[in-house]
Order: structure tokens, then sequence, then C-alpha cells
């Protein structure tokens, strides 16, 4: 069995347990100041021929799992056991390990790769879509990345087009709605366009996921990065506001404007701050935000607007107002696994394993943990 297809880089956390389908290589864009997970690579697209095969390799793989239960007597169902017996050949294992997962978890979602897979012509990304559906009829939901300029060029009547072939969700990485930000970071992209794209996703009945960044403005444009963003969702009302807190790694020239002196990174307090400022201007929208990353601090800040939007100012205040040591031993503890959420603060073995981490790295207090912070961070990149 050839059984070789290929996989991008990365997908969102909510995708964690789809299939995940390249239908094209790396970004289109590539220019954003914050973003290394595509520079030095270069764009292509694939043809729609090397999409289908890769599904069709799919296919023959899940088939083959299947097979290997059924002469395990487990009915065509999948276990870790049927993964291991499946996956003998050490050639094979990546593959069959990525198809096999996707079927133990429930084959149900599917993601397509990479950064912005509608540039792809309609009629051909809708031929994929008619496809992939076609060889794994279990899927009930099928999203993408995409990047707002696109969205807005393909207009609601090619969004409609997509939708009706088997695409249900699209992700945009707005990052800010304000266009002194965008502009700083070169997103490409206006609060304008942003707001445009937005729209025509809802307009074509596709579910719509905007990423949005505390601290990408900097402590300069913190306050108009807030409230500039908050506008622009209100005016779209996505169905969800996802937080992806900033990082700033090595090679990237937000990275080198941070070593110059040119951007001021906000601290994890000022963050909090920034989002708490955020929340407060989300105004008549019925979103749902969502904290599903490690990189965001307060893993509270979830809920569905307008009904958890006290909930959820409540726990951002709760977190303001804990005295100066416990923010400290929290940001170390959450970093670094040990906490969760503030209510993991009583977990007096977990603290006290925070409490002589910080000992053994001479944290003492917020100054110093941030310096030890960005080296953390850089692990969850």
């Amino acid at each position: 069995m050839r059984c070789t297809f290929e996989s991008g880089p990365i997908r969102p956390p909510s995708e964690a347990k789809s299939l995940l389908l390249r239908c094209t290589r790396n970004c289109p864009w590539n220019k954003c100041a914050f973003c290394h997970t595509y520079k030095g690579e270069k764009f292509s697209f694939r043809t729609t021929d090397e999409i289908k095969a890769d599904i069709a390799r799919m296919k023959e793989i899940a088939d083959s799992v299947r097979e290997v239960s059924w002469r395990m007597g487990l009915a065509g169902a999948v276990t870790r056991e049927v993964i291991s017996a499946a996956a003998r050949n050490p050639g094979e294992r990546g593959e069959i390990f990525a198809v096999a997962g996707w079927l133990l978890e429930g084959p149900r979602s599917a993601f397509l790769q990479d950064a912005d897979s509608l540039v792809m012509k309609t009629d051909e990304l809708c031929d994929v879509l008619r496809f992939l559906r076609a060889q794994f009829p279990s899927i009930e939901r099928v999203t993408t990345y995409a990047r707002a300029r696109t969205v807005a060029h393909k207009g609601v009547s090619d969004l409609k087009a997509l939708r009706e072939a088997g695409l249900d969700r699209i992700h945009i990485g707005m990052e800010s709605g304000s266009d002194e930000v965008l502009k700083l970071v070169k997103k490409g992209v206006t609060a304008a366009g942003h707001a445009e794209a937005g729209g025509a996703v809802k307009a074509a009945g596709i579910e719509l996921s905007e990423y949005w960044m505390p601290g990408l403005g900097g402590r300069a444009l913190s306050k108009v990065h807030a409230v500039e963003s908050a506008h622009v969702l209100n005016a779209v009302d996505p169905h969800f506001i996802r937080l992806r807190s900033i990082a700033i790694p090595p090679g990237t020239p937000l990275f080198d404007m941070w070593r110059s002196g040119e951007f001021i990174k906000p601290s994890d307090d000022e963050i909090v701050a920034e989002i708490r400022l955020f929340v407060e201007e989300l105004d008549g929208i019925h979103s749902r935000i969502v904290s599903d990353h490690i990189l965001n601090l307060l893993e509270e800040v979830e809920g569905v607007l307008p009904d958890d939007k006290p909930r959820i100012l409540a726990s951002i205040d709760r977190y303001l107002d804990l005295p100066p040591r416990d923010r400290v031993v929290f940001k170390l503890g959450r970093r670094t696994g040990r906490f969760r959420v503030l209510d993991d603060l009583t977990d007096a073995g977990a603290r006290a394993g925070t409490e002589q981490l910080m000992d053994e790295m001479g944290v003492k207090d917020d100054q110093t943990l941030e310096e030890q912070m960005t080296t953390l961070m850089m692990r969850f990149i």
C-alpha cells in the first residue's frame, strides 16, 4: 500500500481532531511581521488531481485500518490496539497514525491547509470538497484558514458555492481592527476590509471564526488596538472570537523591532487589562469568545455574548485583584503547565511546586518573571 500524502505545518487548536488535507502550500502573503511559520518558504498551488489523490490515499488507509479491526474481531471499530497492529511497517507509520488517529477520535471533521485555501479557483475547490465528502461521508464539518482579502475577492456568490459543496467554517486571522496596528505588522488588509470579508462569510451562510491577538499593538497602541478591534467585530458579529495572545518568535520582523526597542511588548498584566477593555467594548453581538491556546494567560475568558460578558469580566477582575505575588505564582504555573485556571492556585501541591521552581529560577517579582518568560513562551509557538 502506497500511503504518502502531504501535510502542512499548522492547524487551529479547535481542529486537533480533524483530518488535515493540504490544498495549497505555505502562505500567498507571507509578510506579517509577527508570523514565522512560512518564512523562507515559497507559496505554491496544488492541482486538484494531487489533492484528490491524497484523499484517495487517506481513504485507502482508513479502509485498511478498518480491515485490521475486522480481522481482530472488533467489527471495524478503531482502537489503539488496532492502530498498533495496522502500523507495523515503519515506512507507513506516520501516515497511518494520522488517519487512524482521526478515526479513533471520531471521523467527523476535516481541515483544509495551508494558510489560505480559498486562493484556489472556486470550481476547483468545490470539486475537492465534493470528492472529500464522497470519500468520507462521516464528515460533518469542513473548515479552512483564509485571508480577509481573499474572502472579499471571492464575494458572496462564490462563498455560497463553496458552502453548498461542503465548506462549513472559515478561520480568519483578523489579529487587529486598528488600521495603525495592521499597518505596523504588515497584515496587508484594513479594518474595513476585515469587516467586508466577515460580512461576506456570514451572508454566505458559513460559520466565521475571527482571531484577535492581544498585545499586537504593543504598549503604544494597546488602547486603540483593543477598542477598534472590538468595533470591527461588533460590525461583523462572528460566530467565534478566538484569542491568541502575542508571542514574538526569533526570525520575524517583529522580533527585530522588539529587540531594537521600536516595539515594546506589553507585560502579561498589561495584556490582561487590554483584553478586559476589548471585552468591555464588545456590544450587540452574539459571538462565542474562546481562549483555547496556552499563549493566553486566562483560560476563563470564554463564553457566549452577551449573557456571559459579566462573568468573563469578573474572571479578569479576579486575576487583576490578586496580590502581586499570587499573580506571579499563577503566571509561572500557567506557563509551565502546573495551572490551567485561577482556581488551581488553591491546589497546595501545584502551588508548592511552582514556588519551588520560582526559587530555582531566581524569580522574585514580576520583573524577574518577565525576564524569564520569553524563553518559556517560545515553547508554545
